[in-house]
Formats: structure tokens, sequence, C-alpha cells
């Protein structure tokens, strides 16, 4: 969130906080801004009677004045979500003359108090615990207008982007850690004579959740390099506009169903606390819930083929680059001209389309940045198979157990450097 609050700092009065948010350091002190190493942002959207529909905001914004600083409101209301309470500053939304507008509330006034914010208790959550979320009342807090006044939806949506595309890279971070943790355990396990790894029915496990997590981080780093070229190349801005809410769609539900299997490779041992994979197992379906849930991406690509037909076109023009490379990839291409058409009157296929043209990018990535053994496998399972997306239903093939040796030498190579298998969960 720290991350995808710098747009919204753009104004000069935010210089302070764009500052201390880049600077590299955490600082957990709960201090005025300006005694602060380093600084953390929140956000805090979600009301009661609204979830994910933002414009059913109540919360009141009532206006103070004009300063140096900008636009001064005094906020009373409820949030019902208020992530990250020990953040130094959030961005939130209430209701002001004009409509649903943005504003950013420091955690400190300026006299060095505390805001006038009122934590009222932190969720009790299955998993994700070391990262509080809360509900709170704004009891005339101050805040600071960001962005036009009635624009706050749009203006706190810019930001979502980048958060989602955090979750799409972090669950392929959770797949390649699941991934990682299930090959250690399989390789150092014997039954029935072999290490488990070698059992037939094993190796065509290890060898799909391989090319689900090399696809799925690939499909991520894409949409992230395109992230990077939004404010110079148009092709890249539609390309990502499109494909965040699909990559955050498509990683994070990919990733609940992976971490069950990875579990399910160590036995029972996967059940235990103690064993990292209980604390993925917990943490794997948040991500599809956190910055908009699965409903909500899959509408926002329908709604963005609708109304950014130069989205599409540049989803299209890449998926372009891979064909004749692979038949089934061929006819997956054809497949998603018909089911395009029907995006623009048929909202109840939104996942579906979603989900088809992931499963298309992920293949175009593989074939870009991938291992050719991944990409064939991946065309003949997905793309043409009757995988049904149950692991462990690859055909028989040459490359299964290659394709695994390969993702146990990175497993190997980043233990080496990092001396532990623990990493981003969540």
């Amino acid at each position: 969130m720290t991350y995808a609050a710098y747009p919204g700092l753009r104004q000069r009065e935010f210089a302070p906080w764009r500052e201390k948010i880049v600077s590299g350091i955490y600082d957990p002190r709960p201090l005025p801004l300006a005694d602060k190493a380093g600084a953390t942002i929140g956000y805090a959207m979600t009301e009661k009677q609204g979830g994910s529909d933002l414009r059913e905001t109540v919360t009141r914004a009532r206006f103070l004045e004009d300063t140096p600083e900008g636009r001064v409101y005094l906020l009373t209301g409820h949030k019902w979500f208020f992530s990250v309470p020990v953040s130094d500053g959030f961005f939130t939304l209430a209701r002001s003359t004009p409509g649903v507008s943005c504003f950013f509330v420091p955690g400190f006034l300026p006299d060095g108090a505390r805001n006038r914010i009122r934590l009222q208790r932190l969720k009790d959550k299955c998993g994700n615990r070391s990262n509080a979320s809360s509900e709170v009342e704004y009891h005339e807090a101050l805040a600071w207008l960001v962005g036009e006044e009635g624009q706050g939806i749009r203006e706190i949506l810019s930001h979502s982007h980048l958060t989602r595309l955090d979750f799409a890279v972090a669950s392929a971070g959770l797949m390649r850690q699941a991934l990682t943790l299930a090959l250690d355990h399989t390789q150092s396990r014997r039954g029935f004579g072999l290490a488990l790894a070698d059992q037939p029915m094993m190796t065509n496990i290890l060898a799909d959740l391989a090319i689900d997590s090399e696809a799925s981080t690939l499909l991520a780093f894409r949409v992230a390099r395109a992230t990077d070229g939004i404010e110079t190349d148009e092709k890249e801005r539609h390309f990502a506009r499109l494909t965040t809410p699909l990559a955050k769609f498509w990683n994070c539900r990919r990733a609940a169903a992976f971490v069950v299997e990875a579990l399910e490779c160590h036995g029972g041992n996967g059940f235990i606390e103690e064993n990292p994979m209980a604390r993925l197992y917990r943490e794997a379906p948040l991500n599809a819930i956190w910055e908009g849930t699965s409903n909500m991406m899959a509408m926002d690509v329908l709604r963005t083929l609708r109304k950014q037909p130069e989205a599409g076109e540049a989803v299209m023009d890449e998926l372009e680059g891979a064909r004749g490379a692979d038949p089934a990839y061929d006819r997956w291409l054809g497949r998603l001209g018909d089911e395009l058409a029907r995006s623009r009157n048929d909202d109840g296929h939104g996942r579906r389309l979603t989900g088809l043209l992931a499963t298309a990018l992920q293949a175009s990535a593989l074939h870009a940045d991938g291992h050719a053994d991944s990409f064939q496998a991946f065309c003949r399972s997905r793309l043409a198979g009757d995988w049904g997306q149950v692991y462990g239903t690859l055909e028989d093939a040459p490359e299964m157990r290659a394709i695994v040796e390969r993702a146990t030498v990175a497993s190997t190579h980043r233990h080496a450097h990092t001396g532990s298998h623990t990493g981003k969960a969540g």
C-alpha cells in the first residue's frame, strides 16, 4: 500500500510524505512525520453498508479551511476495514458536497497530538494475523483533499492498480514458496523404495505445479514490465490497464488450489502448525479478496474491454506474437475471438472470459520468456488436454522429470543464497 500511495501523494503539499515513504527505512515508532526516518501508508475505504460498492460511502467530510498545505476537511464516520492501523498516514473516502471524495488522513495533527481516529477493534482474521486490519471511527479527523472533489472513487482506484499488481506478484511468490517446500519434502522423504518425488504420480504432480508456478510468475512480471512503461509507452499503458485486474484475478485464484496441492505433498505433516505450509494455507485465499474480490476483477476486465477497446487490442497484439508456435495455442486464440464478442453484453461470463485471457497470456509469456518444455506442456494440458485444473494429470512425456529438476535447481540455488526457504507469504 505504501508503494501504491506514491502517485496519490503527487500534490506539492505532500512532498515531505513522498520523501519519507521512499526512504527505504522502516520506522515503526508512533511519531509525527517530521520525527520519522521512514513512513508507511494504509488505506480505509470499506464501510459496513457498502462493501465493495464505494458509492455507498456515508462517512461525512466537512470543509474546514484552505491552507498552504491544501484544502482541509473534518471527517466523521466509521470504516469497517481500516488496513494496517499502525501506519503513519491513510488514504480514505468520505462524502463531501459534490460527492464521494478522496482524502489523506495523517496519524498525527500538526501540533503533534494524535489525529482523531478511534480504533474500535482488530479483526480476528483466520490468517495474515501479523498484518493488522481494524475497524475505526473518525471523530472530526483532520484530512486533506486529494485530487478533485467528488472524484474520490476514480482517484482511489488509480492507486489500487498498483496494489493489485503487488497481489499478482505476491501470489506467484507464494506459489513458488509452496512449490519449494513440496520439492524439499518429496525429495528427502522415501516411501515404497523410492524418494516420493520419484514416484511417477508424484513426479506428475510436481511437474504440474512447477509449470503453474512458472506461468504465474511470468504473467505477473509481464504486467510489471507494462506498468514500468505506463508513462512512456501508450500501448503498454493500455496493456497494463487490462492485464492488471486480469493477473490479480488469475494468480490469486490459482494460488489457493496450488497451496492445497503442495500441502498434500507433505501428507499429514503439511497440516501441522510448525510446518510453514500451514501458514501458506491460511494466507492463500486472502489475496483474492483484498483490493477487490475475483468478481470485481472480472467486472473491471469487462468494463475495460467495453470502454477502452485499445486495451483489448494491445492484449491481442501481444498474443499474436506466439501464433504458430503450437496448434492448441492457435485454436485457443480463435476461441477467444468468440468470447470477446460476448463481452459486449454478457456480464455473467466475466470470470470465464478473464480466465481464458489469462491462460492465453500465460502461454504467451512462457513462449517469450519461459522454457520450451514448460510452454509445450502448458499448451498440451491447459489449452488442448482434459486437464480440468486437477494437478497431476499431465500426459506422460520425457520432459516431465526435466521440468521438476529445473524447479529443484532454482529452489536449491535460492536456498544456498538465503539460507532459508521462507519468503513472502501473502
